[in-house]
């Protein structure tokens, strides 16, 4: 593990010493040769490796695989843009990015819950230098206020959760605290207490009420930034939820049924607001939230097809959204517009990017058998197996998913071809490859679901 982590170390230097004519060349070598070294020694390991410092089990080694995997994609879809700033500017972009998936990795292995709240908090200080430096929009500062907040005020009472727990049972690692059922004492509001203690993470996912920050984040931030925040800084949510969960299992449902009720409502609440936004960032981000959302129903219902149900839709979403992002990107830098009525038409000029937004959709869309499905599929059993009535109110999120997805493809792509883009430059070789490199890992994990369950 020390190893990984000397590599990622060895970025910086790369970063600083690289000639600016094989910059990005060189990165984006280095972040894929970390990447396969990193996959095939947990691979090595068996998905299961214990330190002092670092530890690593069928919870956290998918998500650092996929922190590992989406670097050097975010390397090359901003080389674009990028290579037009000075090179000073480019190696400290290069930087922030390297230091952002860094600490998010550091979170994922960390084998103390200390040190996972230490790296998770970090993860903001990168973010916010993305968003407010980078980020092309006017109201990039206002989103990066929003995320400085957001984040801050929800991790106070989990800091102070983390601190009371360590004092009173003299340690805070996973293992020593499962081995040895070391659970929360009872008390008269457990429920409230469970999202007390959890609010840094129903910030971070986000749930529904505490989502307020990701649509401002999503639009300001640069290509990288958003695929970032898609891709891994959510799932920091998710997975300091899932990891928790074990120390407050003393909360039963019927004692956290307020939230439930939220995050069933929140599903369905953004699904339907996807369905009347008009930029294409703001609407991607919102569905992100409505998936999203699903994980937390599944840490409720806390059984075990719940838990892998919610392994499986990270990772999916993580691929999938990121991939949405990146065709988002592809189209804003053709028109400089994210406004969907100004885009339609595209297919008939670009046909190869209307059949990659195709089968991003249909990926969004949970089609079998593709892992979203899989994932889908054990939480709505799980869900059903509590109470049928929740199952069928989630089932309506398959139809409005279905309809947004299919409102942002007839958007975009279908529907007469408007003047001012007949002009467009066609899609590059590094597109398509940044894109075939996001749908890789789906279709490969059709094959072996497996590595994604925690049964």
């Amino acid at each position: 593990m020390l190893m990984i982590f000397s590599a990622w170390a060895l970025m910086f230097i790369t970063t600083f010493l690289a000639p600016p004519k094989h910059l990005w060349a060189l990165i984006t070598a280095q972040g894929f040769f970390i990447t396969f070294f990193s996959i095939s020694w947990t691979f090595l390991q068996d998905f299961n490796f214990s330190h002092p410092l670092f530890f690593m089990d069928k919870i956290s080694a998918p998500l650092a695989i996929l922190t590992c995997w989406l670097f050097p994609l975010t390397m090359l879809a901003s080389q674009s843009k990028m290579r037009l700033e000075p090179i000073a500017r480019q190696r400290t972009y290069i930087t922030n990015s390297t230091f952002l998936q860094f600490t998010t990795l550091l979170a994922f292995t960390a084998s103390d819950l200390m040190l996972f709240f230490i790296f998770f908090e970090a993860s903001l200080v990168p973010t916010m230098i993305i968003i407010t430096r980078w980020g092309t929009q006017e109201r990039r500062l206002e989103a990066g206020m929003y995320l400085a907040f957001y984040t801050m005020l929800g991790a106070v009472p989990l800091m102070i959760w983390l601190t009371k727990f360590y004092t009173t049972h003299g340690s805070l690692c996973p293992t020593f605290t499962h081995t040895m059922h070391i659970t929360q004492a009872a008390m008269n509001c457990p429920g409230l207490f469970w999202a007390t203690c959890n609010t840094a993470f129903l910030v971070k996912l986000p749930m529904y009420y505490f989502h307020l920050w990701l649509p401002k984040a999503h639009v300001e931030a640069p290509i990288a930034g958003s695929m970032i925040l898609a891709g891994t800084l959510l799932k920091l949510g998710g997975y300091g939820i899932l990891r928790t969960s074990p120390l407050l299992q003393e909360v039963t449902l019927n004692q956290t049924l307020f939230i439930m009720l939220i995050a069933i409502l929140g599903i369905l609440a953004t699904a339907l607001l996807c369905l009347r936004q008009t930029d294409l960032k703001s609407l991607i981000a919102m569905s992100s939230v409505s998936h999203m959302i699903i994980v937390i129903t599944a840490a409720l219902v806390s059984s075990p097809w719940s838990y892998s149900g919610a392994m499986a839709m990270m990772i999916a979403h993580g691929l999938t959204s990121s991939a949405l992002f990146c065709l988002a990107n592809t189209s804003y830098e053709r028109t400089n517009s994210r406004t969907m009525i100004l885009l339609r038409g595209v297919m008939l000029i670009l046909p190869l990017a209307g059949a990659w937004w195709l089968i991003i959709a249909l990926f969004n869309l949970a089609i079998p058998p593709s892992i979203n499905f899989a994932g889908e599929v054990l939480i709505m059993v799980s869900l059903f197996n509590w109470s049928p009535v929740a199952f069928l109110i989630v089932a309506l999120n398959l139809i409005f998913t279905t309809a947004y997805t299919l409102y942002v493809l007839w958007a975009t792509q279908r529907g007469p071809l408007p003047k001012h883009i007949k002009t467009l430059f066609p899609c590059l070789i590094r597109e398509h490859l940044l894109l075939l490199l996001h749908i890789s890992p789906g279709f490969l994990l059709i094959l072996k679901p497996e590595l994604l369950f925690c049964i």
